[in-house]
């Protein structure tokens, strides 16, 4: 029986996961932890009987206990809380899906407890990449990816020696704005950017992936992941996201992962690996498929991927400013206070405005996210 424990259940990818280990009658779940969604995990403490149940909002947590009082099951709250829930005993795989930077204490903890990580938090690499991999060598535990390019070129490289990658080709769809001026998305609105052609995604993921901002971080949590440069990782936009990702190496091979557009699959691929488990619904029919089209990504007028690249070349704690302007810009996209153009803007002030500190370590990282986010409250005005 695999045992394992999920951070952020009651978003997309923790339902997800869910439902892998609904289909699947070997995984036992030991713990859950979410934002507020007290409802929802209500639901899934009674399908799935978590020993150890984490809510962040500690007088959401008063209430689901209320709720569950006829269940075994303990609840915690905050950060202590979801230290817990990442070193759950049992455990022997931490599915790390919550948003935002709030992952990497939880992710360092479930490590230095020997768990291996089922990676879905992109912020975890992209400001403590340099932190993250040294750890888990140390640990001996394993970093599974879960985003599908990443899984992609995880599954591309079985059997291959990564120092014969000569670059990773990341593909992107281009989101529902490729082919768009900047003067053309300057009326997008909130409605317009959470309509993915191909993938259904949470709120914020799907707007990052609009502003191609989403596969800016993908570059940088690949240098980390496969031990590469940042000019080895070339974005690819192939839209109709059939091909998830692919690595040429130096003779010139080029080794892909293809299949439909499901997260079903990396997630449960990281569940199990190196095993592979039947996975029910669609598969790729090529010949109603008939062709798979490229182009280059567009720099100019998705200037967030250009940046992605500036600030991982710079390193230190500029991919934390990065990635802390984009959180604060979408969100305040997302309360309709800024337009769709100044979540990027948002970016480049906060990245110019900083002073970097090389190889920072949490307590940096954090305070750096924190400064990006006093700095733009302090320089914007909100409607």
């Amino acid at each position: 029986m695999k045992k394992i424990a999920i951070l952020g259940s009651t978003g997309s990818i923790g339902t997800q996961t869910l439902e892998v280990v609904r289909a699947n009658r070997d995984i036992q779940v030991m713990a859950l932890a979410a934002g507020s969604n007290i409802r929802r995990l209500e639901e899934q403490i009674r399908e799935f009987h978590p020993s150890l149940v984490c809510v962040w909002d500690e007088e959401k947590a008063k209430e689901l206990a209320l709720l569950v009082k006829d269940c075994e099951v303990k609840i915690v709250s905050g950060m202590d809380g979801l230290l817990e829930a990442a070193t759950e005993p049992q455990t022997q795989i931490v599915v790390t899906a919550v948003v935002g930077m709030i992952g990497i204490r939880p992710t360092i903890a479930a490590m230095e407890a020997g768990k291996d990580i089922a990676l879905a938090n992109k912020e975890t690499l992209v400001t403590a990449g340099h932190l993250i991999m040294p750890l888990a060598e140390k640990c001996g535990v394993r970093i599974l990816p879960v985003d599908s390019e990443h899984s992609a070129i995880f599954q591309s490289l079985n059997g291959e020696k990564r120092s014969q990658i000569d670059k990773i080709l990341l593909t992107a769809s281009g989101g529902p704005f490729r082919g768009f001026t900047r003067e053309r998305m300057a009326s997008v609105k909130v409605e317009d950017a959470l309509k993915h052609p191909n993938w259904a995604m949470g709120r914020k993921i799907t707007i990052d992936s609009s502003t191609m901002v989403n596969k800016g971080l993908e570059v940088m949590e690949a240098r980390w992941l496969f031990g590469v440069e940042m000019d080895q990782v070339q974005v690819v936009v192939q839209p109709q996201s059939v091909i998830h990702s692919m690595v040429q190496f130096v003779d010139g091979a080029v080794m892909a992962q293809l299949g439909t557009p499901d997260m079903k699959l990396p997630i449960q691929y990281a569940l199990y690996y190196p095993d592979r488990r039947f996975l029910g619904g669609s598969r790729l029919d090529f010949a109603a498929l008939r062709s798979i089209t490229f182009e280059a990504p567009d720099f100019e007028n998705f200037p967030g991927l250009a940046m992605a690249y500036e600030a991982g070349k710079a390193g230190g704690s500029v991919p934390t400013v990065y990635n802390a302007a984009n959180e604060y810009a979408v969100g305040k996209f997302l309360d309709r206070k800024i337009s769709y153009l100044e979540i990027t803007d948002m970016i480049a002030s906060a990245m110019q405005h900083h002073t970097k500190v090389e190889a920072p370590n949490v307590a940096q990282i954090l305070e750096a996210e924190k400064e990006t986010y006093e700095w733009l409250e302090s320089r914007w005005k909100f409607a």
